[in-house]
Parts: structure tokens; C-alpha cells; sequence
């Protein structure tokens, strides 16, 4: 009988489970997939993995099959591109925190996603009072941000992980991390020529991993009138 390869070995589960707390409430992965995509299997078997080791994850696979169901999932989680994941909070439907990954999650980029599973499961985004206070400016516009990665870069998590956080903290904010490998056409449209690249509102480049209080400068600097 054959054994189905898995992505997570023993050393990985470990550090897993080393690095995801006490989870304090369930956490759901969607992974979004249509027919003909090639991460999206490995995306989905990866979520399935992960939450096969955390009785509080649990992971769903939402498929592009032209059906009314999945058209309005997608629809409600503004999925146009996949593989795409999105990691929320109970049972994946509401709310939705704008938490996504669109590419396979791998390399160093597995740990920003297990800091995401972290933080959405205990409900922690862990910003600093300066940038949490100016996320929670009343009456602010929504805020974008694509930060554009490559698996192998070791200096992306830092923000994709910062950038998530402020989804998390913010229901005005939603953060996307993407492979500029396996999505060229964003990466041209953004002239992505190294990575990270933070795009904000399609209007601020961000290079570099940069600290936070240094985003926080840039967005107060640099955004436009009117907004957050």
C-alpha cells in the first residue's frame, strides 16, 4: 500500500507545536483553489496537516467550480487569485479579519503563517499602543496592504507579519502576502524589482523590513489627507 507523502515531518510538527501557543479560540483555514492551479493542492494539504496537530485549527477548502456556494465565498473574502488562504476566526465566515496568503505558504513564509494562526487563535495582535491608536482613528478609510515575498527571502516574514497583525487589530485593514514568483503579473503591475515590497493603498512603496514604528512613520507621512 502507498503512503501519501506529507509535507510536515516530525521536525516540523515540533516546532509547530513549539511556536503556536495556547490556542484560547478555534481558528479556521480557508484555502481557495480552482481547477488547473498548482499550489493549490499543496496549499490545501498543507492546511489539512497543520490542522491535524491543533485540535482548536481546522481547515476548508473552497473551490472555484462555477457553483453559486462557492461564488459567493469567494465573493465575501474579495478572492480573485489562487491559491489563496485566508486565516480566521471560528468558524471561518464572520468575522473575516483580512488575513490572506495568495501563493503556497512555504520557506520562510511557513512561520509568518503560523504566527497568524497564533495570533487570530488568541486573539492578540501584538502592535504597539503608537500604531494600534492610529489604526483605531475614528471614522478612518479602509487601508490595503500587498506585501509582495519570495519563499526563500528571510527577511519578508517581518512583514507580512506586521502587516497581518494590523488586519487583525483593524477591521479597516486588510494585508496580503504574495509570492511575486508565482503571481509575475502583480509583480510587474508593481514594478517589484526586490523583495519585501509593502504596497499601501496602490500609492506607497515600502521597501525593505522595516520596523514597525518605522511604517508607522511612513503612513503618517506619506498617506493621503483624509485617511487613517
Amino acid at each position: 500500500m502507498k503512503t501519501e507523502r506529507t509535507l510536515l515531518g516530525p521536525k516540523e510538527v515540533a516546532y509547530m507545536q513549539k511556536r503556536i501557543g495556547g490556542l484560547s479560540r478555534a481558528v479556521r483555514l480557508l484555502v481557495f483553489q480552482r481547477p488547473g492551479c498548482e499550489g493549490c493542492g499543496p496549499t490545501a494539504q498543507l492546511a489539512a496537516e497543520i490542522a491535524a496537530a491543533f485540535p482548536l485549527v481546522q481547515a476548508e477548502t473552497v473551490s472555484d467550480d462555477g457553483g453559486a456556494a462557492s461564488a459567493a465565498r469567494l465573493e465575501a473574502f474579495g478572492v480573485e487569485r489562487f491559491p489563496a488562504l485566508a486565516v480566521t476566526a471560528g468558524d471561518g465566515r464572520e468575522p473575516d479579519n483580512g488575513i490572506r496568503f495568495y501563493g503556497f505558504p512555504g520557506g520562510y513564509e511557513f512561520d509568518s503563517l503560523l504566527d497568524a494562526i497564533d495570533r487570530v487563535g488568541r486573539g492578540d495582535a501584538g502592535l504597539s499602543p503608537e500604531l494600534a491608536d492610529y489604526l483605531g482613528t475614528a471614522g478612518a478609510a479602509p487601508m490595503h496592504l500587498q506585501v509582495f515575498i519570495t519563499p526563500t527571502c528571510p527577511y519578508c516574514p517581518r512583514m507580512v507579519q506586521l502587516a497581518h497583525r494590523m488586519a487583525l487589530a483593524s477591521p479597516r485593514v486588510t494585508a496580503d502576502m504574495i509570492d511575486a514568483v508565482e503571481f509575475p503579473d502583480l509583480a510587474d503591475r508593481y514594478g517589484v524589482r526586490g523583495v519585501p515590497l509593502t504596497v499601501v493603498d496602490e500609492s506607497i512603496f515600502v521597501e525593505g523590513g522595516v520596523p514597525e514604528q518605522q511604517l508607522l512613520r511612513e503612513l503618517r507621512e506619506r498617506r493621503t489627507p483624509g485617511r487613517l
